[in-house]
């Protein structure tokens, strides 16, 4: 069946418009408020960004009142959560350029290889091994904690021939743990800072969260709570990883033909979904690498882009449930636990492990 959203847009222009308009006016002015809330000395010292409220007061909103609204708002909540964020993670681009890009180097995309595959093949293993959950459900849980979350499930879905249902979950459970370690790594950090500082610098720690967090958002949120420097690094990182997602699923879509029987349903070759805003950002970063703008115009664009990023964050936030947890069931959110526990822990060993390796 089709989404509401899916199912306005289908429906007469001046309809379609007028329900996603109340949705972005929601999701404007909640934008306001968490934005005052951010520049609030007592919230600051907390270390709460802009973001990171969001998502929260989305999630509080989405949660108790949106309900009601649903019918008016949701068409407006989905194109915010689905565009808003894609242009913001392009605009980001300008906050960087290749100089810094190229600093993450021959490390980070080894580092972040080595997560993906270690990731996606203990899903394999323990989700079918242990848990005797069906391929799809595993696959898709695998590649949405290996990759880039939600967007990596709705991604393989297609060459899984998935069904709406496992789709579901297995979103479910990466937005459920890909938003925990959104609050978590920054307490991460200020913990190991604390009892040993030296294990890993702001940059250093940026890499780690890039290649363990399931989200961009989220990403870019955690990065947000640290320090401008983790931040960066962290969304590089990061987007080196989702850029893997195209070879991720030309290889999963050759070795499925491999397993599978050739029959009249699979003569068709599965569609190829390409992350273009990674693309995007890169070039806006190769683009501001030349200083070809005006100091004040890139401000403005960067000002503009958190503007975008914490509209997104709001609406991800609203579009998060906490029913999430129980209509995902134990199986698949103890195999997502575990893969959570994996990225902390073995993420902290793959890093550590090949930062030394290559200093050496």
């Amino acid at each position: 069946m089709l989404s509401l959203a899916s199912r306005v847009l289908l429906q007469k222009p001046r309809f379609a418009v007028k329900h996603i308009a109340t949705g972005m006016i929601l999701i404007s002015l909640m934008t306001v408020l968490m934005l005052c809330l951010a520049n609030q000395p007592t919230i600051a010292t907390w270390g709460l960004g802009s973001l990171t409220l969001a998502i929260l007061g989305g999630m509080v909103l989405g949660n108790t009142v949106y309900p009601r609204l649903h019918p008016r708002c949701d068409a407006g909540v989905q194109w915010a959560k689905h565009h808003l964020l894609r242009w913001g993670i392009i605009l980001y681009g300008f906050k960087l350029s290749f100089q810094q890009i190229t600093s993450i180097g021959a490390t980070g995309i080894t580092i972040d290889i080595l997560t993906l595959t270690s990731t996606f093949l203990l899903a394999c293993w323990i989700g079918q091994r242990w848990f005797k959950l069906d391929q799809q459900t595993v696959f898709l849980i695998g590649a949405g904690s290996s990759i880039c979350g939600a967007a990596a499930v709705l991604a393989t879905a297609p060459v899984l021939k998935g069904p709406a249902d496992k789709i579901a979950v297995a979103v479910s459970t990466v937005v459920i743990f890909g938003t925990t370690a959104m609050f978590l790594y920054p307490w991460i950090y200020h913990f190991i800072l604390h009892y040993s500082g030296s294990l890993f610098t702001p940059q250093t720690f940026g890499i780690y969260l890039g290649s363990t967090v399931h989200e961009v958002a989220q990403v870019v949120a955690a990065g947000h709570a640290i320090s401008p420097e983790t931040e960066n690094v962290a969304v590089i990182g990061k987007m080196l990883r989702v850029m893997m997602l195209a070879p991720f699923l030309l290889i999963l879509s050759f070795w499925l033909k491999q397993k599978q029987p050739v029959t009249e349903s699979t003569e068709k070759a599965a569609p190829l979904i390409f992350p273009w805003f990674a693309l995007g950002f890169i070039l806006m970063a190769a683009f501001n690498s030349f200083a070809l703008l005006p100091t004040s115009w890139v401000k403005g664009i960067v000002h503009l882009d958190n503007i975008l990023l914490t509209m997104a964050m709001v609406a991800l936030g609203i579009a998060t449930r906490f029913s999430a947890i129980k209509q995902a069931g134990l199986k698949p959110i103890l195999l997502a636990l575990l893969l959570f526990i994996w990225l902390i822990f073995g993420g902290a060993a793959i890093n550590l492990g090949i930062e030394h390796l290559f200093a050496a």
